[in-house]
């Protein structure tokens, strides 16, 4: 029997054309009509954009915010059981529609459907514009209207020439030298003005604007690289200083292109950071250098990978393909660097005497303590999304 299609839809009925192991046209044929279907579903999808513009004009009007998940679990489930009545698996046909959603609403964002209509634009100038994160921003203010001036070492436009212009000076420079650059350009900031940074720690950087600068003051960490392809759905955490109106702009700015906003003091930040990024790429260090020692060539262990080491070893090979500029002053500079190592290093000693001893019960005690510290509800979501990448992994490299 047939499945049930939808109404105004045929269903989908295995003929001799669409058997598996029934060929009846040639390969080439076949993938011809593949990619004439594919450009149908191109211009359905550009169909699909524009009507998403309408909808971004009529939300900036009306104030109306861009994410509406009551309509967003609407469409995933409608999409999912009309995919199933058409024998379409349906985690495949969820998966292609959250990617869908995801990219209305940063088209939305971009079209500036939470920007006021009556909002006058400002004068953003990017010191260290040049730079991935400077681009970054330069990117993320000019989608929202703003006048974006762009300051580097090369530029014919001097940083004291930007921050005296603009009424938002960001300091988007490496973290080895952001006090310098601060002390140097913050007393030309206007009083009237904002001045930010965009640095990975806080507390230095927000004294340093404090003491310099007569404007107002606004720390804040975009959680997200330069090589990111959207901003919809990323973290910018930021930490006040001096202004409250200057703050709630800011926030608003990056809400309406679509980010999320944590609001929280420097040292809450630096604390946070310790375990997010120095713990986090110091564990990674540690094993990218014990791979490297290790004395067993890296295609060796692939011939033999399992899906999850294989993840850790694209975390490996991505995190040190990147600058160690980057990553080296991130850890240094934070205040608590000393303190997470430590702790890494007696847990790393801990686990070795376990390990090396054969004892169980007292591995399976270090099992409980974690477990309890991480609690049920985020450990069964973890296997849940795991699962999921997991599984996307084996698919995109299937016979590697």
């Amino acid at each position: 029997m047939a499945p049930i299609a939808p109404s105004g839809q045929t269903p989908l009925v295995m003929t001799r054309d669409n058997v598996p192991g029934s060929p009846s046209r040639p390969l080439p044929v076949l993938r011809a009509l593949l990619d004439a279907i594919d450009r149908d579903v191109l211009q359905l999808l550009a169909r699909r954009m524009g009507v998403v513009a309408e909808i971004a004009a009529y939300k900036r009007h009306s104030r109306t915010p861009i994410r509406d998940l009551a309509r967003e679990r609407e469409v995933l489930r409608d999409r999912a059981e009309r995919g199933a009545l058409l024998g379409l698996p349906q985690g495949v046909i969820e998966s292609v529609y959250r990617m869908l959603l995801l990219a209305s609403r940063d088209r939305q964002a971009e079209l500036r459907a939470e920007v006021p209509e009556d909002q006058a634009p400002k004068t953003v100038a990017i010191i260290g514009g040049e730079g991935g994160m400077g681009r970054s921003m330069a990117r993320l203010f000019g989608d929202l209207g703003h006048a974006v001036l762009v300051s580097d070492v090369d530029t014919a436009l001097r940083p004291a020439e930007a921050a005296r212009l603009a009424d938002v000076v960001i300091v988007s420079v490496p973290i080895r030298v952001t006090e310098q650059v601060i002390r140097e350009l913050g007393p030309l900031v206007r009083e009237d003005a904002l001045m930010m940074d965009v640095t990975s720690i806080k507390e230095m950087p927000l004294r340093a604007m404090m003491a310099h600068c007569r404007g107002s003051v606004l720390g804040t960490h975009p959680m997200f690289g330069p090589g990111a392809h959207s901003f919809t759905g990323q973290r910018v955490v930021l930490c006040p200083g001096r202004g409250e109106a200057w703050q709630a702009w800011a926030a608003e700015a990056f809400r309406s292109r679509g980010l999320v906003v944590t609001e929280t003091s420097a040292e809450a930040h630096d604390r946070a950071m310790s375990i997010v990024q120095v713990l986090n790429h110091f564990q990674t260090q540690v094993m990218g250098l014990a791979l490297a020692r290790a004395g067993v060539p890296l295609e060796e262990t692939l011939a033999f990978t399992s899906p999850t080491y294989l993840l850790e070893a694209y975390v490996v090979g991505r995190h040190f393909a990147q600058s160690p500029g980057l990553y080296g002053p991130i850890e240094m500079f934070n205040p608590r660097v000393a303190e997470v190592t430590s702790g890494f290093r007696a847990a790393a000693e801990e686990l070795t005497e376990i390990l090396t001893s054969g004892d169980q019960p007292r591995f399976d005690a270090v099992f409980d303590e974690v477990r309890a510290y991480l609690g049920p509800a985020f450990t069964e979501e973890a296997l849940e999304q795991s699962r999921f990448l997991v599984d996307r992994l084996v698919e995109l490299t299937a016979g590697r």
